[in-house]
């Protein structure tokens, strides 16, 4: 079977996303020149979502998507900023992790946190000046992967924002229920940046055995023992993951959620393509 372009929604994907697409609702209060069902159709939802899956992925501005193949592309833009509000792209990432969840299972019991750095030259929301990069304006994504580097939780801040200040609100933001810590331990891996009484006091209150290391800690256990696994890199994959959709490379989206939806939307690609299927296609993929 031909692999699909990476911007193209499978019929297995379509099936995931339509039921969480809300119909759009006349508002009872105000007065409509038209009748109900008057006047332009509507765009078709599949080819909307393939839209923004377009942008998301190539990377291109919102008036640059191909008219021809998904319709206006402003059109395009406010069904992106109506579902966002209504929160379908946070549903899409905690369906795919429960589904994900219930077919292979989230490892929980080793985990690990870090953020990364993004330039943000047009941002409003979530952003500040990076002492690494002259002052220049960027954000800062902070990322919790499971073991096998799939994405539990994101939150967006100011660049100049220290880890250990995103640290909670990481931990807090887990998108689906952990399970108990009594029934499975978990770890947290970390690296140096997250050192300190404060840190590690955050970590513990939330039933996590902290595992905080450098990177030269690690390579130098590896010598020593080399049954030793170094887990703390997963995390890096997780972003290395993201980075892959160009579109989150350079945040150009001035406000925080708008931003914030693409993730969303691009963490439940990485879950959903992760989901082993015997004798059938990729989800994401086909």
């Amino acid at each position: 079977m031909k692999r699909l372009a990476s911007w193209k929604v499978s019929d297995d994907f379509w099936a995931r996303v339509e039921p969480l697409i809300p119909e759009r609702q006349r508002d009872s209060e105000k007065t409509y020149k038209r009748k109900s069902g008057g006047g332009r159709k509507r765009q078709d939802p599949r080819k909307v979502f393939e839209g923004i899956l377009y942008v998301l992925r190539t990377g291109c501005q919102w008036k640059a998507v191909p008219k021809s193949e998904y319709g206006s592309s402003s059109s395009i833009h406010q069904y992106f900023l109506e579902w966002q509000a209504m929160g379908v792209f946070e549903q899409l990432w905690r369906a795919s992790l429960l589904e994900y969840d219930e077919l292979e299972g989230i490892a929980w019991e080793w985990q690990s946190l870090d953020s990364t750095m993004i330039k943000a030259p047009l941002a409003l929301e979530s952003v500040g000046r990076n002492p690494g990069d002259r002052g220049k304006k960027g954000s800062k994504r902070s990322v919790l992967a499971d073991e096998k580097g799939l994405p539990l939780s994101i939150v967006i801040s100011g660049e100049n924002t220290h880890d250990v200040k995103l640290l909670a609100a990481t931990l807090v933001g887990v998108i689906i229920d952990r399970p108990s810590e009594d029934l499975t331990k978990q770890n947290l891996c970390l690296d140096a940046g997250y050192v300190g009484v404060t840190a590690q006091r955050e970590i513990e209150e939330r039933g996590y055995v902290p595992h905080v290391r450098t990177r030269g800690e690690e390579i130098e256990e590896q010598d020593k023992n080399p049954d030793f696994k170094a887990r703390r890199w997963v995390v890096e994959v997780c972003h290395a993951w993201f980075n892959r959709f160009r579109k989150l490379l350079v945040r150009y989206e001035k406000m925080q959620r708008s931003y914030l939806g693409l993730l969303m939307l691009a963490a439940s690609v990485i879950v959903l393509r992760k989901i082993k299927r015997q004798n059938k296609g990729n989800i994401i993929y086909g």
